[in-house]
């Protein structure tokens, strides 16, 4: 005899969980670590806008940084401000707009909501939610995969998105050695770059080069701070965010997860490359349109990066392929990373978060928001043009067009 047991979801027991989630809220805010690097992304969302979307990649401390814009804005006992998970089961029996009612009728602000994607018909319901609570802020994360302007027409006109970044080398500076390094624009660094230079390797005291090769192997990904080994864990966070973030989201079946894999390996060999799509097309018994598919999604997960020269874009073939960051360089395969290739993955990484950067003209390297050409070089055997900028590996300070390579870390 086979015995059936139906429950009714308990809504009182449902609506009684949004004190569970205060206490969550509380406990989290109570224990984030005191030395938290302050991430320069709080200073640039507008607070004014009433649906923000905070995309990142996978392990990159988009949970830390809800928190952190809780504590710093709201103080831990605020009850304004809540932060959820929709990764909880609780949002199995009832509704993220009944939810939302709760958190508002009891004179919630300001909802942050973590995991944003793991619930159904997540856009819909924060469009409800929009629309129903003019009054109310909503905050949520989501991985960089997730097009949220383009392909979603529920959010469309309503979101402002926002991109949160691994730690650049200033951050991770200012984190290990207790510094409060500025930020410099790229024309600050470009004009004054001598004096910038001199000033921070005044203060670094002979630590300087020795910290940016550790930020090259372990530095952009904030869990370098856990007692883990980084590479395993980062190789971990890299296979997560192609079986869940990619396959997920851009709804590619499970069986094809290899393809993807050994996609990634094949770039990272030969990195910084121009790619032989028909080559890889062959290699992986596939459409030349899906290998360029498969490339354009990693590119949106943050594994790597695409360099178009200036004009062209997707769907067209870029002229060259990165690795997205050069922790993932050195994690992906297990040979020796080679200084000009590290470099220029740097370069690149750090200099795209405000600027246009495009394949370099004749002898360059890049250019730079169809402006600057720059020539990455790891020693002083070329011969000086004067209208490119060399970007110099392995020295503190630079002189005249010669700028040290790791100052481009200090852009965010």
């Amino acid at each position: 005899m086979s015995f059936f047991l139906i429950f009714a979801p308990d809504y009182n027991l449902a609506i009684h969980s949004v004190e569970s989630f205060y206490r969550t809220h509380q406990y989290l805010l109570s224990h984030l670590p005191a030395s938290l690097v302050r991430r320069g992304l709080m200073d640039e969302i507008n607070r004014n806008e009433r649906l923000i979307g905070i995309k990142g990649s996978r392990g990159i401390g988009k949970t830390t940084f809800l928190l952190s814009y809780a504590k710093e804005f709201y103080g831990i006992n605020n009850r304004e401000c809540l932060y959820i998970n929709l990764n909880h089961f609780i949002f199995t029996v009832r509704t993220l707009v009944d939810f939302v009612r709760e958190f508002h009728a009891n004179g919630g602000k300001t909802l942050l909501i973590d995991q944003v994607f793991k619930y159904p018909k997540w856009s819909r319901e924060l469009r409800i939610c929009y629309d129903r609570f003019p009054d109310l802020k909503i905050i949520f994360s989501g991985p960089s995969v997730m097009r949220l302007k383009e392909e979603n027409q529920d959010l469309s006109g309503k979101v402002a998105v926002y991109h949160l970044r691994g730690f650049s080398f200033r951050e991770y500076l200012n984190l290990i050695n207790d510094q409060q390094f500025p930020v410099y624009k790229l024309n600050d660094i470009l004009q004054n770059h001598q004096q910038i230079a001199k000033r921070i390797a005044g203060q670094m005291k002979q630590k300087l080069q020795a910290d940016f090769k550790d930020y090259l192997h372990h530095g952009f990904y904030p869990f370098f701070l856990e007692k883990r080994n980084y590479s395993e864990n980062l190789l971990k966070t890299m296979n997560m965010t192609l079986e869940v973030d990619v396959l997920y989201i851009r709804q590619i079946e499970q069986r094809y997860l290899p393809k993807l894999r050994k996609l990634l390996y094949l770039i990272s060999l030969e990195a910084p490359c121009t790619p032989n799509i028909s080559q890889l097309s062959k290699e992986l018994d596939m459409s030349r349109a899906t290998v360029m598919n498969y490339i354009k999604y990693m590119t949106d997960a943050r594994l790597v990066n695409m360099l178009y020269n200036a004009g062209d874009g997707f769907p067209k073939k870029p002229s060259k392929v990165y690795i997205y960051n050069t922790n993932l360089l050195h994690v992906v395969n297990q040979k020796p990373v080679n200084e000009l290739p590290e470099c220029k993955t740097f370069f690149y990484n750090q200099m795209q978060k405000d600027s246009l950067v495009n394949e370099g003209t004749k002898y360059a390297d890049f250019t730079i928001n169809n402006e600057h050409s720059f020539c990455i070089k790891t020693n002083r055997m070329f011969k000086n043009n004067p209208k490119y900028y060399y970007v110099l590996n392995e020295i503190d300070t630079g002189e005249d067009n010669l700028i040290p390579v790791w100052l481009f870390g200090f852009l965010y």
